[in-house]
């Protein structure tokens, strides 16, 4: 193994492994909670709750009409969800949700005293998702979402009483009630993946969710007690930030990381000559018989035939001995089956010593060509 190789090895065993996010494919449940915020609303004219004739002063200013408008204090919103996703980042889901919101204020022209009620929503909706980098891995996965349904708004008891005048029956307006309208929401979110738990998440998300202005029944009484009762729209129109979890059934654990393979290392094989000979016997052939069957059993690159002498005669002569020894293993080769753009063959002459001797030196074992598969 070289150095690059063994370099290579050592980061691959070092890297950690890194949690990767999956797309949800198939079956999943969610569910969220967090804060809502109803946004004022604002009843408009209420037409003729008292008729004139039941105007008088003692009524604290209440008039044939007037406008309504109730603000509300932060309150909470929960939603569960069952949904299909097709693992390309597509989701379809079918959620239930409600929403709470205590009154802040309430007021009506010719009330100015104590408010108090309650707002509660409940919808059934049926969303599309979109996750973004759900199929390049993104460690946060960001989606968009998009919604409709149905829902009812309830409002209980919301009212305002005006102020205890001595002497007079405490004027009121309330709006109690429940009514159902088309609903629709938008959903921006982002789910961060759990690697320990494949197919769990924990999700955040913004949402804007509407209905139709739900119509309830309203009621007014002036200070004589004498009642009127109508029926009044509202609005209804939320933020909500929600912290959840998401788990989707069936999703594979993230693949281990694949172990550090160790190159093979180099396989050498030794062919033995006679003194001045580059002629192959029977023992040589053998070997190099083995060498071709070894390359067919490894992944093999490059097959390097290195020819050698010993040191006796002149260098020049050995020189070109060694290059005859190489060729005559190289053809060998060849004539057993291996491709011949495989083989680099070369001569080293009396260089590269295997037995180190002295000048003029017969070394049977410096007479030798090296056959190295890599």
């Amino acid at each position: 193994m070289n150095l690059k190789n063994a370099l290579l090895a050592a980061t691959m065993l070092a890297l950690p492994a890194a949690a990767s996010a999956q797309p949800v494919s198939g079956l999943y449940i969610a569910g969220g909670a967090g804060l809502n915020w109803l946004t004022d609303s604002d009843g408009g004219n209420l037409q003729s709750f008292i008729d004139a004739s039941d105007v008088n002063p003692n009524n604290l200013g209440l008039t044939p009409s007037g406008r309504f408008n109730a603000s509300f204090d932060m309150g909470f919103v929960g939603v569960l969800s069952v949904g299909w996703g097709f693992g390309n980042g597509l989701r379809l889901e079918l959620e239930g949700n409600f929403r709470y919101n205590e009154v802040d204020q309430v007021t009506a022209r010719g009330f100015g005293g104590t408010s108090g009620g309650r707002a509660k929503t409940y919808g059934m909706m049926v969303n599309a998702l979109y996750d973004f980098g759900a199929t390049q891995n993104w460690p946060v996965q960001p989606y968009l979402g998009l919604g409709a349904g149905y829902a009812w708004q309830e409002y209980d008891n919301v009212n305002v009483r005006a102020r205890q005048t001595a002497g007079s029956t405490l004027p009121q307006f309330s709006i109690d009630g429940t009514d159902g309208r088309f609903a629709y929401q938008a959903i921006v979110g982002a789910a961060l993946p759990i690697s320990s738990v494949p197919g769990l998440a924990l999700t955040a998300e913004y949402r804007f969710f509407g209905t139709l202005s739900p119509e309830l029944d309203a009621s007014a009484r002036n200070a004589n007690g004498v009642v009127r009762r109508t029926s009044v729209e509202v609005d209804n129109f939320n933020h909500s930030i929600l912290l959840g979890v998401r788990y989707a059934f069936g999703a594979a654990p993230p693949p281990a990381p694949a172990p550090a393979v160790a190159p093979t290392p180099a396989r050498t094989f030794l062919v033995f000559f006679d003194w001045n000979r580059a002629d192959l016997n029977d023992r040589a052939r053998q070997i190099i018989s083995e060498a071709a069957q070894a390359r067919s059993r490894q992944a093999v690159t490059r097959i390097e035939v290195n020819g050698y002498t010993d040191t006796s005669g002149s260098a020049q002569y050995n020189q070109g001995l060694s290059v005859r020894r190489a060729n005559a293993v190289a053809a060998e080769l060849v004539r057993l089956g291996v491709p011949r753009q495989e083989i680099v063959a070369q001569g080293f002459g009396e260089t590269n010593l295997l037995v180190a001797t002295p000048d003029n030196t017969r070394e049977p074992q410096n007479r030798r060509v090296e056959i190295i598969l890599r």
